[in-house]
């Protein structure tokens, strides 16, 4: 592992609401957003130019440009460029779930001057030039090859050169987690929606893997799209990009029995599972509205019973190395 000494916050906010992500936002109700996460205690922002084609990283840098640089971790995402799109015709980018006018186009880019330009892009963006962290982004939805080639070692020049603290890979994708922690020297690993309380595959071969080079983990999606964000679960739910199979189902409301018998809310289990795996920093959480903000730092910060995850590992719903000891 690199000698980066980053600390970063147990609680983040994950930004792609605030770039219009699913419903579209006006100026004063991203900014609401942004401040019910400042008020709520959330030092941890993470962004990307993916976001909202930019305009994440526009909206989180003008606020956070209100705030003493030395009391927040930011982090943005390299690997996509962001270029005019000559064939525009006025649609949003809602293909990509993004409800903001499509008139750029992501370009993948993972040469050493690709990863360059997009951190100075980032920065012009956010109008901050210190970014702390730097996420090579889906890299296994381009070219996972390359990545590990070529993309990775320019981060690791980038940080060595001091533009950047830490560094790391954002992925929904075991296999290419697992992958870049054995391949290059990283500090984080962003692991979207596979070390969840509702399921658990980066247990197999990330976990073990940052385990051996001390590679930290940030755990993102921690609600599974939604499923776990209410005590309540839905079998309408999404999952992923469809419908929720019987098995999630069975076992969510396995899962939701449980903290049920606890009097533990489902989702502040959700928030704080991945915390009990001594490789997770961070857990980052989304939201489009002030009041989901406030409600996730309360339910960070809910003390909940060793018994609850007892039980679940007895149940065989989490890994057994997950109890507390």
């Amino acid at each position: 592992m690199s000698s980066s000494d980053l600390r970063i916050p147990r609680l983040g906010y994950g930004a792609a609401n605030v770039g219009n992500l699913f419903r579209e936002l006006g100026d004063d109700e991203a900014w609401a957003v942004l401040d019910a996460a400042w008020e709520s205690g959330i030092r941890y922002f993470d962004t990307a130019p993916h976001y909202g084609l930019g305009l994440s990283e526009r909206r989180l840098g003008a606020f956070l440009q209100t705030k003493p640089r030395d009391e927040y971790v930011l982090s943005t995402k390299a690997g996509r460029l962001l270029r005019p799109d000559p064939d525009h015709d006025g649609g949003l980018d809602t293909a990509n779930d993004f409800h903001v006018p499509a008139d750029l186009q992501r370009v993948w880019d993972f040469s050493e001057a690709g990863i360059r330009d997009s951190l100075d892009e980032s920065r012009e963006r956010l109008g901050i030039e210190r970014i702390d962290l730097v996420y090579l982004h889906d890299p296994e939805r381009h070219d996972l090859d390359l990545a590990l080639a070529e993309a990775l070692p320019a981060l690791e020049r980038l940080r060595g050169e001091g533009e950047v603290a830490s560094i790391g890979i954002g992925s929904m994708v075991s296999d290419a987690l697992a992958a870049a922690v054995r391949a290059a020297d990283l500090d984080l690993v962003m692991v979207a929606g596979r070390y969840t309380l509702l399921e658990q595959p980066a247990a197999v071969d990330v976990l073990p893997a940052c385990r051996e080079t001390e590679t930290g983990i940030v755990a993102a999606s921690v609600f599974n799209s939604g499923l776990l964000a209410s005590s309540v679960p839905r079998r309408d739910g999404r999952y992923e990009y469809g419908q929720l199979p019987d098995e999630l189902w069975d076992r969510l409301v396995r899962v939701a029995a449980v903290c049920d018998d606890h009097g533990v809310p489902l989702p502040a289990a959700a928030i704080q599972f991945p915390l009990q795996a001594d490789e997770v920093r961070s857990v980052v959480v989304g939201g489009s509205r002030p009041a989901q903000l406030q409600q996730n730092a309360e339910y960070a910060a809910l003390e909940i019973p060793d018994a609850l995850w007892e039980n679940l590992a007895a149940e065989g719903l989490i890994p057994a190395s997950a109890r507390l000891d």
